[in-house]
């Protein structure tokens, strides 16, 4: 004897072996042998046998009409030998009712459930409704897989187009296209971003990176509406001084420059000048919330986001020949020893007589030339002074410090000659610049030491500010001012780039009112002490400020790919950081070599390029030999701390002033703020 049972939702066949009053111990064909309840059984029969029973069943069920059983099926509840007897006129062999059963049971949207071998037929709307459905179900997989198939075909199916950005970046996973795009990615083995751009959904890999950072940083675009910007609301006198700014020659956002004036005693009275917006853009304004939004202006190679809309750099930006407002730190120090005897802060006008450039001045300022008063210096009589003073202010910091600053490192700045959404039709020019450019020293030592006293002062009004410290290695954000150990000052505060960071268009107009209202201030301050919102800004400032650096490191890591393709070079020199990670010599790289033998950090080494990707900004090297370091070539560099092609473990500690300020900060080039203190390497620019 045998029987058809259900089990888990299916059936089988089986025979039975031996039997009690609520069980049964069945054997399939296979041999396996099962306890089933006797509940579950739906038939028994002697013949055929188990295994031909379900192969003639299911055979027999596909000639069954769905729509005529269910016009003849009972209107109420019924159960199938039944049904299978009307169906058939006679009483249904064991055959028959299992072909029923089969039959029913796969039509879910004609028959309903109810039981152990019961259904009930749909009722006339809802079958309507579920056939409507399910015909709709059809079309769209018929629709899907028309678009997998024209996909295969390299080509991508207009709907698609149209939502490429969607699809990518913000993609409906419920949505019919994004089904179609899955599934021929499932089946290419290729990733969306891949397969849009080889379509043409985008036009080259940087269009990918770009969008996709726009997306979630500027949802709603990367302009500004119109804006008007509010006049200063107080009569600024006007400063006589002789101020310089010293810039890269893509500098737009001018917001610092230096004055010097010889006093008759040796003493040198300097004057840092910096761009005040805060008098205009003031907190919970509608320029603040544009600039609290932003948190940083985002550069990258060929062009940048600023933080404020032109109509606030237009109106602050101390561009040469304008009176501009400013916020001024007057220093009267010995250049001898650094010492600085008296300093003031005031609130003024000034009139810059020169927006100077890095890429004029630096082959004709060099250290050697201001050491000696009789070499021909342009502007020296402000550079001399200036330079002699800044050295001595580095001495001291290297005091504190306890060692000197390693300042030997390169930088590289990226120019792009055309379109850079164009990069077929754009050409790129990476230039080094070593960190210890005489020009670049002194703008950042004056730079470090306005942050330093400013930061001073707000702490002495009792005015909470944003500081930057580093103590036992840790660096942090936070209101209150502490020692900032690597760079060698009692306190930190950023203050000197308002019209690129928040942070320092915050501690502006903190700095504004600790300078009109001094132990006052605390009472009339924008923020005051422990104010929450204060936390708010360094959380989201930090979170945005790193995002911002690793897009940089991105792009540039994107330009670097098309320089190297461009230039033609296929056998390029690196040095050496740790195991198998190195540095291009010439370009801001980082890449593993699974080739490399086992070397000195520092070692420069040979590299053939076997390919790249401008996608996964990868590049694909193999080691060829070790080569002996050109002069000048000694440094070392840091390890990344972004992306580099592969995981990078967590980098040795710099020497050098803290890059984020010194090399902002400074004016050295228009370029990204670093995202790290010392220890935490920089994105190259």
């Amino acid at each position: 004897m045998h029987v058809l049972y259900e089990d888990d939702g299916g059936f089988k066949a089986a025979t039975i072996l031996s039997e009690t009053d609520a069980s049964l111990q069945v054997e399939a064909a296979s041999g396996k042998r099962s306890k089933i309840k006797k509940s579950a059984v739906i038939v028994r029969f002697e013949q055929p046998g188990p295994e031909a029973l379900l192969k003639q069943a299911e055979a027999a069920s596909q000639e069954l009409d769905l729509e005529f059983l269910w016009e003849c099926a009972p209107k109420e509840e019924f159960e199938i030998p039944a049904l299978a007897e009307e169906y058939y006129g006679h009483p249904p062999t064991p055959v028959e009712q299992a072909a029923m059963l089969l039959r029913v049971h796969s039509a879910p949207v004609y028959f309903h459930r109810r039981g152990k071998g019961k259904y009930r037929p749909a009722p006339p709307d809802i079958l309507a409704a579920a056939l409507a459905a399910l015909e709709k179900k059809q079309r769209q997989a018929e629709q899907q897989q028309a678009w997998v198939d024209e996909i295969k075909a390299g080509t991508l199916p207009e709907p698609l187009a149209r939502q490429a950005e969607t699809l990518l970046f913000k993609p409906d996973k419920n949505t019919l296209e994004w089904k179609a795009l899955d599934a021929a990615c499932t089946q290419l083995q290729v990733r969306p971003e891949r397969l849009l751009m080889n379509l043409g959904a985008f036009p080259s890999a940087i269009a990918i990176h770009k969008r996709r950072f726009y997306t979630q940083h500027f949802p709603r675009g990367t302009g500004f509406a119109p804006a008007e910007v509010p006049p200063v609301a107080r009569d600024l006198p006007l400063a006589e001084v002789e101020a310089y700014s010293v810039d890269d020659i893509t500098t737009t956002e001018i917001d610092d420059a230096l004055s010097v004036q010889q006093q008759d005693d040796g003493t040198l009275r300097v004057g840092i000048h910096i761009a005040a917006p805060g008098l205009a853009v003031t907190r919970d304004s509608g320029l603040d919330a544009l600039a609290r939004a932003r948190m940083s202006t985002v550069y990258m190679p060929g062009a940048k986001i600023p933080m404020q809309p032109d109509e606030v750099i237009e109106a602050f930006s101390l561009d040469a020949g304008k009176p501009v407002p400013a916020v001024s730190l007057y220093v009267v120090a010995d250049p001898d020893t650094g010492e600085v005897l008296s300093h003031e802060s005031r609130i003024e006008r000034i009139v810059v007589r020169e927006n100077l450039r890095h890429n004029i001045l630096d082959d004709l300022v060099g250290e050697a030339q201001l050491d000696d008063p009789a070499a021909d210096v342009p502007y020296g009589h402000v550079f001399r002074p200036l330079w002699r003073l800044a050295k001595a202010l580095s001495a001291r910091r290297d005091e504190v410090r306890g060692k000197p600053e390693s300042n030997n490192r390169t930088d590289f700045s990226f120019y792009v000659d055309g379109d850079p959404d164009r990069p077929d039709e754009a050409r790129v020019r990476i230039e080094q610049r070593k960190r210890n450019a005489p020009l670049d020293r002194l703008v950042a030592e004056y730079m470090i030491l306005a942050n330093s006293l400013w930061g001073g002062l707000l702490a002495s009004c009792g005015v909470p500010g944003i500081y930057r410290s580093q103590q036992m290695g840790r660096v942090r954000m936070g209101t209150a001012a502490a020692p900032h150990d690597s760079i060698g000052v009692p306190q930190y505060a950023w203050c000197t780039s308002p019209l690129r960071r928040y942070v320092d268009l915050v501690n502006q107009g903190q700095l504004i009112a600790a300078i009109d209202h001094g132990v006052s201030a605390r009472l009339v301050a924008p923020f005051k002490p422990r104010e929450a919102d204060l936390y708010a800004i360094i959380s989201a400032f930090e979170a945005k400020y790193g995002a911002y650096a690793d897009f940089q490191q991105a792009m540039e890591r994107f330009w670097c790919l098309r320089w190297l393709k461009q230039e033609g070079l296929r056998r390029v020199e690196a040095v050496v950081l740790r195991e198998d990670l190195v540095r291009l010599r010439d370009a801001p790289f980082y890449t593993r070599v699974g080739t490399l033998p086992d070397l000195e950090r520092g070692r420069h080494v040979m590299l053939e390029i076997m390919g790249d990707d401008e996608l996964d900004l990868s590049l694909d090297c193999r080691f060829l030999d070790v080569v002996e370091a050109a002069a000048g070539d000694e440094d070392i560099e840091d390890e990344p701390s972004g992306q580099d092609g592969a995981e990078v473990a967590e980098v040795d500690a710099a020497d050098g002033p803290d890059p984020a300020d010194a090399r902002l900060d400074g004016g050295s080039a228009e370029t990204a703020p670093a995202s790290g203190e010392p220890g935490e390497d920089p994105p190259a620019s």
